[in-house]
Protein backbone atom coordinates (compact mmCIF):
# COMPACT_ATOMS: atom_id res chain seq x y z
CA UNK A 1 0.00 0.00 0.00
CA UNK A 2 1.50 3.36 1.07
CA UNK A 3 4.61 1.76 1.75
CA UNK A 4 5.30 2.50 -2.11
CA UNK A 5 5.89 6.20 -0.60
CA UNK A 6 9.06 5.22 0.60
CA UNK A 7 10.97 4.31 -2.50
CA UNK A 8 13.04 7.15 -3.62
CA UNK A 9 12.65 5.77 -7.38
CA UNK A 10 8.88 6.10 -6.73
CA UNK A 11 8.97 9.85 -5.64
CA UNK A 12 11.95 10.92 -8.30
CA UNK A 13 9.52 9.61 -10.97
CA UNK A 14 6.25 10.99 -9.67
CA UNK A 15 8.01 14.52 -9.26
CA UNK A 16 9.37 14.25 -12.59
CA UNK A 17 5.82 13.98 -13.80
CA UNK A 18 4.51 16.64 -11.42
CA UNK A 19 6.66 19.22 -12.35
CA UNK A 20 6.69 19.05 -16.17
CA UNK A 21 2.46 19.05 -15.62
CA UNK A 22 3.04 21.55 -12.90
CA UNK A 23 5.30 24.29 -15.22
CA UNK A 24 3.17 23.43 -18.71
CA UNK A 25 -0.01 24.81 -16.63
CA UNK A 26 2.23 27.25 -15.01
CA UNK A 27 4.27 28.79 -17.71
CA UNK A 28 1.46 29.72 -20.02
CA UNK A 29 -0.24 31.65 -16.72
CA UNK A 30 2.80 33.58 -15.90
CA UNK A 31 3.28 34.34 -19.47
CA UNK A 32 0.35 35.96 -19.90
CA UNK A 33 0.60 37.46 -16.80
CA UNK A 34 4.26 39.65 -17.47
CA UNK A 35 2.82 40.68 -20.89
CA UNK A 36 -0.08 42.49 -19.38
CA UNK A 37 2.86 44.03 -16.97
CA UNK A 38 5.61 44.74 -20.08
CA UNK A 39 8.02 42.01 -18.33
CA UNK A 40 9.41 41.33 -21.53
CA UNK A 41 13.18 41.43 -23.45
CA UNK A 42 14.99 44.03 -23.80
CA UNK A 43 17.65 44.80 -26.22
CA UNK A 44 20.98 44.25 -25.62
CA UNK A 45 24.17 45.74 -27.76
CA UNK A 46 26.45 42.76 -27.97
CA UNK A 47 23.99 40.34 -29.89
CA UNK A 48 23.06 39.33 -33.47
CA UNK A 49 20.57 41.66 -35.77
CA UNK A 50 18.37 39.25 -36.58
CA UNK A 51 17.89 38.55 -31.78
CA UNK A 52 15.52 41.88 -32.60
CA UNK A 53 12.21 39.96 -33.14
CA UNK A 54 13.10 38.59 -29.67
CA UNK A 55 12.19 41.59 -28.06
CA UNK A 56 8.52 42.07 -26.49
CA UNK A 57 8.02 38.57 -25.69
CA UNK A 58 7.76 38.08 -22.16
CA UNK A 59 10.79 37.02 -20.05
CA UNK A 60 11.41 35.42 -16.66
CA UNK A 61 10.05 32.15 -16.91
CA UNK A 62 12.77 31.16 -14.24
CA UNK A 63 9.77 32.22 -11.53
CA UNK A 64 7.30 29.47 -12.78
CA UNK A 65 10.11 26.56 -13.28
CA UNK A 66 11.56 27.33 -9.58
CA UNK A 67 7.77 27.48 -8.04
CA UNK A 68 7.10 24.46 -10.13
CA UNK A 69 10.14 22.54 -8.67
CA UNK A 70 9.24 23.96 -5.30
CA UNK A 71 5.70 22.94 -5.39
CA UNK A 72 6.77 19.11 -6.48
CA UNK A 73 9.57 18.77 -4.10
CA UNK A 74 6.58 19.83 -1.01
CA UNK A 75 5.11 17.16 -2.40
CA UNK A 76 7.34 14.05 -2.81
CA UNK A 77 10.78 14.93 -0.81
CA UNK A 78 11.53 13.95 2.07
CA UNK A 79 11.30 17.38 3.88
CA UNK A 80 13.71 16.09 7.32
CA UNK A 81 16.65 16.13 4.96
CA UNK A 82 19.01 18.49 5.41
CA UNK A 83 20.31 18.42 1.46
CA UNK A 84 16.59 19.44 0.21
CA UNK A 85 16.49 22.70 2.44
CA UNK A 86 19.95 23.68 1.08
CA UNK A 87 18.70 23.83 -2.81
CA UNK A 88 16.43 25.46 -1.72
CA UNK A 89 18.54 27.73 -0.66
CA UNK A 90 20.80 27.87 -3.73
CA UNK A 91 17.30 28.71 -5.69
CA UNK A 92 16.07 31.23 -3.67
CA UNK A 93 19.44 33.37 -3.63
CA UNK A 94 20.63 32.93 -6.93
CA UNK A 95 16.63 33.39 -8.03
CA UNK A 96 16.79 36.28 -6.13
CA UNK A 97 19.63 38.01 -8.03
CA UNK A 98 18.67 37.12 -11.56
CA UNK A 99 15.30 38.76 -10.61
CA UNK A 100 16.73 42.10 -9.66
CA UNK A 101 18.75 41.75 -12.93
CA UNK A 102 16.05 41.34 -14.88
CA UNK A 103 14.22 43.97 -13.08
CA UNK A 104 16.66 46.40 -13.53
CA UNK A 105 16.61 45.52 -17.19
CA UNK A 106 13.26 45.42 -18.18
CA UNK A 107 12.60 49.08 -16.07
CA UNK A 108 14.99 49.99 -19.03
CA UNK A 109 18.30 49.86 -16.94
CA UNK A 110 21.24 47.80 -17.57
CA UNK A 111 20.69 45.18 -15.30
CA UNK A 112 23.61 45.24 -12.39
CA UNK A 113 26.83 45.59 -12.41
CA UNK A 114 29.23 43.03 -13.13
CA UNK A 115 30.70 43.90 -10.00
CA UNK A 116 27.43 43.68 -7.99
CA UNK A 117 26.49 40.86 -9.67
CA UNK A 118 29.56 38.76 -8.85
CA UNK A 119 29.63 40.14 -5.11
CA UNK A 120 26.38 38.83 -4.32
CA UNK A 121 26.74 35.73 -6.09
CA UNK A 122 30.26 34.96 -4.13
CA UNK A 123 28.57 36.52 -0.97
CA UNK A 124 25.15 33.59 -1.51
CA UNK A 125 27.75 30.63 -2.14
CA UNK A 126 29.79 31.77 0.78
CA UNK A 127 26.99 31.61 2.92
CA UNK A 128 25.63 28.16 1.11
CA UNK A 129 28.61 27.02 1.77
CA UNK A 130 28.92 27.96 5.81
CA UNK A 131 24.99 26.26 5.64
CA UNK A 132 26.02 23.26 3.83
CA UNK A 133 29.34 21.75 5.57
CA UNK A 134 28.34 22.76 9.28
CA UNK A 135 24.89 21.99 9.17
CA UNK A 136 24.74 19.29 6.98
CA UNK A 137 27.85 15.89 7.78
CA UNK A 138 29.02 16.61 4.30
CA UNK A 139 32.90 15.39 4.29
CA UNK A 140 35.29 18.18 2.51
CA UNK A 141 37.04 15.22 1.04
CA UNK A 142 37.75 15.86 -2.34
CA UNK A 143 36.94 12.80 -5.30
CA UNK A 144 38.58 12.86 -8.18
CA UNK A 145 37.68 10.58 -11.20
CA UNK A 146 40.28 7.57 -12.19
CA UNK A 147 42.64 8.73 -8.54
CA UNK A 148 40.09 6.61 -6.23
CA UNK A 149 42.98 6.34 -3.85
CA UNK A 150 43.91 10.42 -3.78
CA UNK A 151 41.19 11.67 -1.69
CA UNK A 152 42.39 15.33 -0.03
CA UNK A 153 40.65 16.83 2.75
CA UNK A 154 40.39 20.68 1.69
CA UNK A 155 38.55 21.80 5.02
CA UNK A 156 37.96 25.33 5.14
CA UNK A 157 39.59 25.51 1.35
CA UNK A 158 36.34 23.93 0.40
CA UNK A 159 34.44 26.58 0.62
CA UNK A 160 36.05 28.71 -1.92
CA UNK A 161 36.03 25.55 -4.01
CA UNK A 162 32.75 24.92 -3.42
CA UNK A 163 31.68 29.51 -4.40
CA UNK A 164 34.20 28.23 -7.64
CA UNK A 165 31.77 25.59 -8.56
CA UNK A 166 28.64 26.78 -7.61
CA UNK A 167 29.06 31.35 -9.26
CA UNK A 168 31.44 29.14 -12.12
CA UNK A 169 28.21 27.05 -13.30
CA UNK A 170 25.31 29.76 -12.83
CA UNK A 171 27.64 32.35 -14.86
CA UNK A 172 28.20 29.40 -17.94
CA UNK A 173 24.22 28.81 -17.82
CA UNK A 174 23.34 32.04 -18.15
CA UNK A 175 26.18 32.83 -21.02
CA UNK A 176 24.29 29.63 -22.70
CA UNK A 177 20.72 31.00 -22.20
CA UNK A 178 21.01 33.12 -25.79
CA UNK A 179 19.47 31.16 -28.31
CA UNK A 180 15.67 29.85 -27.86
CA UNK A 181 15.93 26.14 -25.67
CA UNK A 182 19.96 26.46 -25.76
CA UNK A 183 20.01 26.04 -22.56
CA UNK A 184 17.25 24.15 -21.05
CA UNK A 185 17.74 21.49 -23.00
CA UNK A 186 21.10 20.80 -21.76
CA UNK A 187 20.05 21.88 -18.25
CA UNK A 188 17.31 19.08 -18.27
CA UNK A 189 20.05 16.22 -19.34
CA UNK A 190 22.33 17.20 -16.66
CA UNK A 191 19.98 17.32 -14.07
CA UNK A 192 19.09 13.51 -15.30
CA UNK A 193 22.41 12.65 -15.33
CA UNK A 194 22.73 14.31 -11.38
CA UNK A 195 19.63 12.53 -10.62
CA UNK A 196 21.25 9.22 -11.21
CA UNK A 197 24.62 9.99 -9.29
CA UNK A 198 22.84 11.39 -6.31
CA UNK A 199 20.87 7.78 -6.51
CA UNK A 200 23.94 5.90 -7.12
CA UNK A 201 25.57 7.96 -4.09
CA UNK A 202 22.54 7.59 -1.22
CA UNK A 203 22.61 3.64 -1.84
CA UNK A 204 25.93 2.37 -0.32
CA UNK A 205 25.65 -1.23 -1.96
CA UNK A 206 25.66 0.86 -5.22
CA UNK A 207 28.22 3.49 -4.69
CA UNK A 208 30.53 0.87 -2.94
CA UNK A 209 30.25 -1.63 -6.06
CA UNK A 210 31.20 1.98 -8.47
CA UNK A 211 33.83 2.89 -6.18
CA UNK A 212 31.89 6.52 -5.67
CA UNK A 213 31.13 8.42 -2.55
CA UNK A 214 28.45 7.35 -0.34
CA UNK A 215 26.81 10.43 1.03
CA UNK A 216 24.21 9.23 3.85
CA UNK A 217 20.75 10.73 2.79
CA UNK A 218 22.34 12.87 -0.77
CA UNK A 219 19.40 9.93 -2.44
CA UNK A 220 16.91 12.10 -1.50
CA UNK A 221 18.61 14.80 -3.83
CA UNK A 222 17.24 12.11 -6.67
CA UNK A 223 13.60 13.75 -6.09
CA UNK A 224 15.13 17.56 -5.75
CA UNK A 225 16.69 16.36 -9.24
CA UNK A 226 13.56 15.16 -10.72
CA UNK A 227 11.52 17.82 -9.90
CA UNK A 228 14.12 20.13 -11.98
CA UNK A 229 14.42 17.93 -14.75
CA UNK A 230 10.36 17.98 -15.13
CA UNK A 231 10.19 21.83 -14.82
CA UNK A 232 13.12 22.54 -17.35
CA UNK A 233 11.14 19.82 -19.87
CA UNK A 234 8.07 21.64 -19.25
CA UNK A 235 9.30 25.22 -19.89
CA UNK A 236 11.35 23.50 -23.65
CA UNK A 237 7.73 23.08 -24.79
CA UNK A 238 7.02 26.97 -24.55
CA UNK A 239 11.07 28.12 -24.76
CA UNK A 240 11.53 25.88 -27.79
CA UNK A 241 12.59 27.83 -31.06
CA UNK A 242 10.32 30.58 -31.97
CA UNK A 243 10.17 30.95 -27.95
CA UNK A 244 7.18 32.26 -26.50
CA UNK A 245 8.77 32.94 -23.31
CA UNK A 246 12.66 33.37 -21.58
CA UNK A 247 13.73 32.41 -18.67
CA UNK A 248 15.72 35.84 -17.67
CA UNK A 249 18.39 35.40 -15.18
CA UNK A 250 16.42 34.52 -12.54
CA UNK A 251 16.04 31.07 -14.41
CA UNK A 252 19.54 31.01 -15.77
CA UNK A 253 21.28 32.06 -12.70
CA UNK A 254 19.40 30.32 -10.29
CA UNK A 255 19.41 26.79 -12.09
CA UNK A 256 22.87 26.85 -13.11
CA UNK A 257 23.90 27.75 -9.19
CA UNK A 258 21.91 24.54 -8.10
CA UNK A 259 23.46 22.07 -10.48
CA UNK A 260 26.49 23.38 -9.41
CA UNK A 261 25.48 22.46 -5.54
CA UNK A 262 23.94 19.05 -6.49
CA UNK A 263 27.62 18.51 -8.44
CA UNK A 264 29.03 19.78 -4.71
CA UNK A 265 26.55 17.27 -3.03
CA UNK A 266 26.62 14.19 -5.03
CA UNK A 267 31.12 14.42 -4.65
CA UNK A 268 31.15 14.61 -8.65
CA UNK A 269 32.49 18.00 -9.13
CA UNK A 270 35.44 16.56 -11.59
CA UNK A 271 32.00 15.21 -13.74
CA UNK A 272 30.33 18.36 -13.92
CA UNK A 273 32.71 19.58 -16.76
CA UNK A 274 31.66 16.67 -18.71
CA UNK A 275 27.80 16.64 -17.98
CA UNK A 276 27.81 20.74 -18.15
CA UNK A 277 30.32 20.70 -20.94
CA UNK A 278 28.37 22.39 -22.95
CA UNK A 279 27.87 25.13 -20.58
CA UNK A 280 31.95 24.82 -19.76
CA UNK A 281 32.39 25.16 -23.85
CA UNK A 282 30.12 28.70 -23.75
CA UNK A 283 31.95 30.28 -21.18
CA UNK A 284 35.32 29.36 -22.42
CA UNK A 285 34.93 30.62 -25.85
CA UNK A 286 33.94 33.97 -23.79
CA UNK A 287 37.32 33.99 -21.51
CA UNK A 288 39.15 33.47 -24.66
CA UNK A 289 37.63 35.92 -26.60
CA UNK A 290 38.44 38.85 -24.12
CA UNK A 291 41.99 37.08 -23.08
CA UNK A 292 42.75 37.31 -27.19
CA UNK A 293 41.57 40.70 -28.29
CA UNK A 294 43.03 42.44 -25.02
CA UNK A 295 46.69 40.66 -25.32
CA UNK A 296 46.64 40.81 -29.23
CA UNK A 297 45.10 44.69 -28.70
CA UNK A 298 41.73 44.08 -30.89
CA UNK A 299 42.00 40.77 -32.87
CA UNK A 300 39.03 38.10 -32.31
CA UNK A 301 38.85 34.61 -32.36
CA UNK A 302 35.59 34.07 -32.63
CA UNK A 303 33.18 36.18 -35.11
CA UNK A 304 31.29 37.03 -32.05
CA UNK A 305 31.03 34.90 -28.19
CA UNK A 306 29.78 33.31 -26.95
CA UNK A 307 30.09 30.33 -28.33
CA UNK A 308 26.62 29.85 -30.25
CA UNK A 309 26.92 33.40 -31.95
CA UNK A 310 29.70 32.65 -33.69
CA UNK A 311 27.36 29.62 -35.54
CA UNK A 312 24.68 32.44 -36.23
CA UNK A 313 27.21 35.19 -37.82
CA UNK A 314 28.45 32.20 -40.09
CA UNK A 315 24.70 31.64 -41.25
CA UNK A 316 24.05 28.75 -39.04
CA UNK A 317 19.73 28.90 -38.91
CA UNK A 318 18.81 29.15 -34.69
CA UNK A 319 17.25 25.39 -34.61
CA UNK A 320 19.86 24.10 -36.17
CA UNK A 321 22.60 25.26 -33.81
CA UNK A 322 20.34 24.70 -30.73
CA UNK A 323 19.82 21.00 -31.62
CA UNK A 324 23.67 20.76 -32.97
CA UNK A 325 24.34 21.76 -29.19
CA UNK A 326 22.05 19.46 -27.41
CA UNK A 327 23.33 16.66 -29.54
CA UNK A 328 26.97 17.41 -27.76
CA UNK A 329 25.25 17.66 -24.51
CA UNK A 330 23.71 14.37 -24.72
CA UNK A 331 27.23 12.82 -25.82
CA UNK A 332 28.88 14.59 -23.35
CA UNK A 333 26.80 13.68 -20.51
CA UNK A 334 26.78 10.02 -21.81
CA UNK A 335 30.54 10.17 -21.62
CA UNK A 336 30.25 11.27 -18.10
CA UNK A 337 27.97 9.03 -17.35
CA UNK A 338 30.47 5.97 -18.78
CA UNK A 339 32.95 6.91 -16.59
CA UNK A 340 31.10 5.74 -13.22
CA UNK A 341 33.00 1.55 -13.79
CA UNK A 342 36.30 3.21 -14.71
CA UNK A 343 37.78 4.56 -11.06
Amino acid sequence: GFNVFRYITFRTAYAILTALLLSLYLVPWFMRLFQTKHWSKTEKAYEPQTHNSKIGIPTMGGIPILLSVFITVFLWGNLTNKFIWVLFLVCILFGLIGFLDDYQKIKGGKGLSIKTKFGLQILSALIISIVLFKWTNLSTQLYVPFFKAFTPDLGYAYYFFLTLVVVGSSNAVNLTDGLDGLAIGPLSISFGSYLLLSYLAGHIKIAHYLQVAYVPGIGEVAVFCGALMGACLGFLWYNTYPAEMFMGDVGSLSLGATLGAVAIMVKQEFLLILIGGLFVLEAISVIIQVAYFRFTGGKRVFKMSPLHHHFELKGWSEPKIIVRFWIIGIILALTALSTLKLR
